[in-house]
């Protein structure tokens, strides 16, 4: 017991020792060195020296997990790990310079924005045996964006709240991780966990202990020069989003041509309630009189709530673009005409805590996911690796192009609309109830087909094993 004593007192010394000599040689992002201009070792100030210790703790944890598993996950650990490098060179940074404007935040964030950008490529393209591990993994990495508080008109929460719900965005995956690998493989498990506890309570209490408003700037050190050409898509902590992303313009300009078809049924969709342009869904329908069913966004329900919204509990309503990357649409309450329409194949779209609003997204990117929504409505064209809903209640769907993948989790009351691109979709469900998916009819004038998704099994004990089937029924 007093060896181990010894090794680990002798190990913080070496440790120390390292970061006062070493840390000077590497050098820094700007050309700025460990030491302040008043010539105090700024490598030994206690916030740096405990930022060492929770890497040591939680980033050696975590790259051991990888490690035991390799391929693909050893690569985006690497670069999670790098990450933090990146970010206590952020840190030593900021205790020698001045606070920047906006164009020196984008120079002094950009190191961190490629670390993002290059584990959020692992994401992109063929979907991965090991996306969810990539996901939640490039997800929380926009935890370290908090860094970039400047104050509380940034446009950016708190630093703690920063953190907390960057994890929200990435826990998604990572459970996926724990419940896939509970019974096959103890590492992925392990490894699982040691991204969690990175963050949830690692980098958060470490922030909560030393910079719980924000990074303290210098007022003597150097100021931040941006460069002559500073790279686009390397941004400071994003602007509040422009009234254009909230007005009716762009959703006006896409159908000003007549539509046919699938599109035809969601025209309307901006100045109507959810299902107010679904006029396929008729009376005939067999759920026509289901008083629980919860899919139906209705723009007269409760007109006063929508109208004087209060987001006390929720916080402020978010529609902005994080780091190039992530469009994040949040606690929009009674807001039927959100639109985002400058999008691309690299980013994704993540919906959390939404009520009674209504969100089209007019180009193909990468992953949407909607979390948390209670009567939500979502058109959109084509995403490239997968379209999910998770703990929502009672929301639409429309896919107007096409979707590989389609999942739903602890989701009561779910109705997909499905365009002929995407019949092939693989739907997978879990915990969830009343969930209908509507194909077009063979014909341009046929009606729409509904079908319900089974959430009865039937499970037959028989030679030796259980027999599974759904009771299931569909209507034509």
């Amino acid at each position: 017991m007093e060896e181990k004593l010894i090794e680990r007192l002798e190990s913080a010394v070496a440790r120390l020792e390292a970061l006062s000599a070493g840390v000077q040689s590497r050098g820094l992002p700007g050309g700025v060195g460990d030491a302040a201009p008043s010539g105090v070792d700024v490598a030994a100030d206690p916030s740096i020296v405990a930022f060492s210790d929770l890497m040591e703790q939680y980033v050696v944890r975590f790259s051991s997990a990888a490690e035991k598993i390799g391929g693909q996950v050893l690569d985006v650990s690497n670069i999670v790990k790098e990450a933090f490098v990146v970010q206590k060179e952020l840190l030593i940074k900021v205790k020698q310079t001045q606070k920047p404007d906006h164009a020196g935040l984008a120079e002094f964030l950009k190191p961190l924005n490629e670390v993002i950008m290059k584990a959020t490529a692992m994401t992109e393209g063929r979907r991965s045996d090991f996306f969810n591990h990539l996901k939640a993994a490039a997800d929380s990495l926009s935890a370290l964006a908090w860094i970039a508080f400047t104050g509380k008109d940034c446009g950016m929460s708190m630093p703690i709240a920063h953190v907390e719900e960057s994890w929200q965005m990435a826990e998604f995956y990572c459970n996926k991780v724990l419940v896939e690998y509970r019974n096959k493989d103890p590492n992925h498990v392990e490894w699982a966990k040691a991204l969690r506890e990175l963050y949830m309570p690692g980098l958060r209490d470490y922030i909560k202990s030393f910079y719980p408003l924000g990074p303290v700037w210098s007022p003597t050190g150097k100021a931040i020069a941006p460069s002559k050409a500073p790279a686009p898509g390397a941004p400071a902590p994003p602007p509040p989003p422009s009234a254009s992303l909230f007005s009716s313009d762009s959703s006006q300009a896409s159908s000003s041509k007549p539509l046919k078809g699938m599109p035809a049924v969601f025209q309307e969709i901006n100045s109507r309630s959810v299902t107010g342009g679904l006029r396929k869904v008729t009376a005939d329908m067999k759920t026509k009189n289901r008083a629980d069913k919860t899919g139906i966004v209705n723009a007269s329900e409760k007109e006063s709530r929508a109208a004087s919204p209060s987001f006390s509990k929720a916080g402020p309503p978010k529609l902005e673009l994080q780091l190039g990357r992530k469009w994040a649409v949040e606690n929009q309450i009674g807001k039927k005409n959100l639109v985002i329409d400058d999008c691309d194949s690299k980013q994704s779209v993540y919906i959390y805590g939404c009520k009674d609003s209504v969100l089209q997204i007019q180009g193909k990117v990468n992953n949407i996911t909607i979390d948390k929504c209670t009567k939500m409505g979502v058109v959109f064209k084509d995403v490239v690796a997968a379209f999910e809903i998770v703990n929502c209640n009672g929301v639409e769907v429309q896919c107007q192009g096409s979707a590989p993948t389609i999942s739903v989790d602890n989701t009561s009351g779910c109705q997909l609309y499905l365009s002929r691109d995407s019949l092939e979709a693989s739907i997978s469900t879990a915990k969830s109830s009343e969930i209908n998916v509507l194909v077009p009819g063979a014909g341009p004038d046929d009606d729409w087909a509904e079908h319900s998704l089974p959430q009865q099994y039937i499970h037959v004990y028989k030679d030796g094993r259980f027999e599974t089937t759904p009771a299931s029924h569909s209507g034509g």
